[in-house]
């Protein structure tokens, strides 16, 4: 046991140095960076290959990883946080996620995507202490950790660009106006995030031994989780923080095995968010700040085309199934399950102004209510998809019943737990869903008795219930409820002091969007005809999230076309799976940056 609690100190300690960089950014420029996990695999392919190809000892390539992940963090910086000053937050937030993306699967392309071994960047001995057994590395982890944060204390507290890094935290306007120039002040915290991010890299590659480019992105997850828990923008909160979670983590898998890894990470989550909203050491005024809630679309509103063209496009659309080859209609089906997915989420992130960072939960949970009740109960098909959009919206309303008395970025971080955690029940629920190993022989889907055996009949269907979704989605939004949803996304505080229940809409809202996510991964289950756990991932959601914002929030005309462009054109030209994702990312950030109200939408002309 004092050994497990041992290795929990450690592991935390690596999510501390990853969790202060996130914090340290969150407290300057109000944006929680999804890309530093990113960053975590820069520093560690980076020693990977300082260590491997150069044979550089721990030493050199410590001020090779500080150098290669500062001058990200400035790129970064440069290009995507700073054209984005002045909008809400979460513009940049999305910036972040889209560079995420692309260093994740920069990485992987020109790595590759094998798992290998760590160098040996230092001697490794065997030492007993206290009764506990630990390495060289574990030592000098922990000393490199303390030595980091004791620099970064010391900076902030006495040194003049330190100091103005807390200004800058505390009141960014009264900085400015003392002459702080706060512009440069972020890009520097944004360096020394980065920098942070690749220090713990190294010391990943070394307690694991065997690496991969996409490790990065569950670490910077888990520090991300950590940094919640602490107090997002407290870098003591940040230390606390990766402590209990690494702590947890390695009590609870000591315990009950590496299934429930991610059930305890997220769970703890949810559980500091309901218990304690601003974390350990968060600032109370940070949860009246809304960040990651409301509009960057800046009073963009979808394109509405004339009253012919909407039959005549579903007429079009309904009749490629009969024209389409067998390959076409396969493309087909993906791109109509995703945009099926898309169009919930025009709801709650594009009329509720709430960003959902976690949409693959209710997809998996359509998908497996589906697939189970078809296989174990025996239901028809078209009863049990109705199951699986009742299921996953239930699911969803219970699992966030409690996270919608937040506010502010606190409400989207829950979301994140929430999809984990419904993938991480699946995962670890075995006699009911077979765990890891998936459900095989899914019914294909059936009308009236018989089944859809080829691609061009399941096209059919997925394009029916595609365009069932987008009337009823449209019928909302133009009805008394979507004004209400709309309303509350242009301004939530307004909304709320005119009497509108703000948390009970967006809940609803929230519920309409996983029901139809669920009908999208009911149709995915059946069509696929095997489903496993790791379909159901982040990328996932940012996918089905980057569609929306492509599109245009607000539209579900531009959900499908967004769909069409990043599910359909990559499946169409064979573009493979790291060049995709890449792709998305730069969409993403091109879009948040040059065209933030997506492509069927359109500004209003101010009156």
């Amino acid at each position: 046991m004092i050994e497990t609690l041992f290795s929990g100190l450690i592991h935390g300690g690596v999510y501390a140095l990853v969790a202060v960089g996130m914090s340290l950014v969150f407290g300057v420029t109000n944006v929680a960076n999804f890309a530093q996990g990113s960053l975590v695999a820069v520093g560690m392919m980076t020693a990977w290959w300082v260590g491997s190809s150069l044979g550089w000892g721990l030493i050199p390539t410590l001020l090779a990883v500080i150098l290669v992940t500062g001058l990200v963090g400035l790129v970064m910086s440069l290009l995507v946080i700073t054209p984005l000053e002045g909008r809400q937050p979460i513009a940049a937030l999305l910036g972040t996620v889209g560079v995420g993306q692309v260093l994740d699967n920069g990485m992987q392309l020109i790595f590759g995507s094998q798992t290998r071994p760590f160098p040996e960047l230092l001697p490794t001995h065997n030492l007993h202490a206290l009764g506990i057994r630990f390495g060289t590395s574990d030592l000098v982890m922990s000393l490199v950790a303390l030595v980091s944060m004791a620099v970064l204390w010391g900076f902030l507290t006495y040194g003049k660009d330190g100091q103005a890094i807390r200004a800058t935290s505390q009141d960014s306007q009264a900085a400015k106006q003392m002459g702080v120039p706060v512009t440069s002040i972020r890009t520097l915290a944004f360096v020394i995030g980065s920098v942070l991010a690749g220090i713990a890299g190294i010391f990943i590659g070394l307690f694991k031994t065997n690496i991969n480019p996409m490790d990065g992105g569950a670490i910077g997850m888990t520090a991300f989780v950590a940094a919640a828990i602490g107090g997002l923008g407290s870098i003591p909160g940040a230390i606390v923080g990766g402590l209990v979670l690494g702590l947890a983590e390695a009590v609870g898998v000591g315990f009950f095995g590496d299934g429930v890894h991610d059930l305890i990470t997220f769970g703890t989550l949810l559980l500091v968010l309901i218990l304690r909203p601003s974390g350990f050491m968060g600032s109370k005024a940070n949860l009246h700040n809304e960040p990651m809630a409301g509009t960057f679309l800046e009073a963009a509103r979808p394109i509405r085309l004339p009253h012919w063209a909407n039959p005549g496009l579903a007429a079009a659309a309904l009749a490629t199934p009969f024209f389409f080859s067998d390959h076409l209609s396969g493309i087909g089906t993906q791109v109509t399950i995703y945009a099926i997915a898309a169009v919930g989420l025009t709801l709650i992130s594009g009329s509720a102004g709430q960003t959902i960072l976690g949409l693959a939960g209710p997809v998996a949970v359509g998908a497996y209510a589906s697939a189970l009740l078809t296989m174990r109960l025996h239901w028809p098909f078209a009863v049990s998809l109705l199951g699986a959009a009742i299921i996953a919206a239930l699911a969803a309303s219970l699992l966030t019943f409690p996270v919608w008395k937040l506010s502010g970025h606190y409400v989207a971080i829950a979301t994140i737990g929430v999809g984990a955690v419904m993938v991480a029940i699946i995962r670890i629920w075995e006699p009911l869903t077979r765990g890891s190993l998936g459900l095989q022989g899914i019914p294909l889907p059936t009308f009236l008795g018989r089944p859809l055996y080829t691609q061009q009949m399941q096209y059919l269907l997925d394009l029916v219930i595609l365009l069932l979704a987008l009337l009823v989605v449209s019928s909302i939004q133009s009805s008394h409820l979507g004004h209400v949803f709309e309303s509350i996304g242009e301004d939530a505080q307004a909304a709320q002091s005119l009497g509108i229940r703000t948390g009970a809409y967006k809940a609803l809202a929230y519920a309409l969007a996983s029901g139809l996510a669920g009908i999208a991964g009911a149709l995915l289950a059946h069509q696929y005809t095997y489903i496993d756990p790791t379909l159901f991932n982040p990328v996932m959601s940012s996918l089905i999230l980057t569609i929306v914002v492509l599109g245009g929030m607000k539209s579900p005309t531009g959900a499908v076309i967004g769909s069409l462009i990043l599910v359909g054109a990559p499946e169409l030209l064979r573009i493979l799976p790291e060049v995709r994702i890449m792709a998305y990312g730069l969409l993403l950030v091109i879009f948040i940056i040059w065209r933030p109200q997506g492509i069927f939408s359109t500004r209003r002309r101010a009156s």
